[in-house]
């Protein structure tokens, strides 16, 4: 990874080496927040052209998964490995504005509660315009391989970086960028 300092202290700009995806920290911000880009594909729209409803939580689950895989945690191993499996136990979703085909999209992530067993996620649909177009949350739940609930220490550690769990409002501060 390479990684450039702006002239400002507060902004760094990492880039991976396949370009694929670009993290930017403001180090002002207590609470940052992942960010995913992606452009809305003409198969992502239903018939009045407009994303369809049930792909929001692809979008959502995309971002989830490349946040993970920042965090150090991605998922394809972990299910490998099968020792710690995060399964989604409640998704809920609220549309604001309609999203077109070429719209560019901006996905917020950030972790609204950490329990002992659970962690809850919110998501942030902006439009390019900033307005914010749809809202979604999802709650995953900590299932070891003999099947009991809980979350590792290390997960635990890692995902109050991008929230302190007891639901205080996170501001942008990492971001990366789907290719379609």
């Amino acid at each position: 990874m390479r990684c450039s300092r702006r002239r400002w202290a507060w902004m760094v700009r990492c880039r991976r080496l396949d370009d694929s995806a670009r993290w930017v920290r403001l180090g002002v911000m207590s609470t940052p927040a992942f960010e995913l880009r992606f452009r809305v594909a003409l198969h992502d729209t239903d018939a009045a052209g407009v994303l369809f409803f049930a792909h929001l939580f692809r979008h959502a689950h995309d971002a989830y998964e490349a946040w993970m895989a920042h965090l150090g945690f991605p998922l394809d191993a972990m299910l490998r490995k099968g020792e710690l499996r995060l399964p989604l136990v409640h998704a809920a979703a609220d549309y604001r504005r309609p999203l077109r085909h070429g719209d560019e999209v901006t996905i917020q992530l950030r972790v609204a509660d950490i329990g002992e067993s659970a962690f809850t996620i919110e998501y942030r649909f902006l439009a390019d315009t900033g307005e914010r177009a749809a809202t979604a949350r999802s709650v995953h739940v900590g299932l070891g391989a003999d099947e009991r609930r809980g979350l590792p220490q290390p997960l635990r550690d890692a995902l109050a970086q991008f929230g302190r769990g007891d639901g205080a409002t996170a501001k942008p501060g990492v971001s990366a960028e789907r290719k379609p």
